[in-house]
């Protein structure tokens, strides 16, 4: 007997899943270059992971669940496991709060592997620039204007 018979693996769905897997993995990647560079205890390895594993289980979700309310309980696991993750980015330093742009930011990469699971490239799309962008741009506003009261 051979031994690809035994577990009877469909190549063209492994393809299929692959597909889907490395464009969550791509989607993720400046997110977490982003916090690699914002020298987060998040970054590189985490953001394109959490992308890959929500993927991953909707994947799983959508082929072996015969009704959309079983996998909404699957989307629903995976927001409050995302949610927990998030929370263990934010850390309170004396007086304030630091982390919640790269909580927010897991919760996003969450949702970009979901996304990508459910065929809305568009909404994966959208959601991995507007997360970048707000990270990149509006956290050098936010530090330009940080400067500059602390020179006042």
């Amino acid at each position: 007997m051979d031994f690809l018979q035994v577990f009877e693996i469909d190549w063209t769905r492994v393809g299929w899943h692959l597909r889907h897997l490395l464009v969550a993995y791509v989607l993720a990647l400046p997110i977490g270059f982003n916090r690699e560079q914002s020298d987060t205890r998040f970054g590189m390895r985490t953001f394109p992971l959490v992308a890959v594993v929500t993927c991953g289980f909707m994947l799983v979700g959508i082929s072996v669940l015969d009704s959309t309310e079983a996998e909404s309980k699957v989307f629903q696991g995976i927001v409050t496991g995302i949610g927990f993750l998030g929370g263990g980015a934010i850390l309170k330093d004396g007086g304030s709060v630091i982390g919640t742009a790269t909580a927010a930011s897991i919760w996003n990469t969450g949702a970009i592997g979901i996304a990508v699971a459910f065929n809305q490239y568009e909404i994966a799309i959208v959601l991995s620039l507007l997360n970048y962008v707000t990270l990149r741009l509006v956290g050098g506003v936010k530090k330009q204007v940080k400067e500059a009261q602390d020179d006042q």
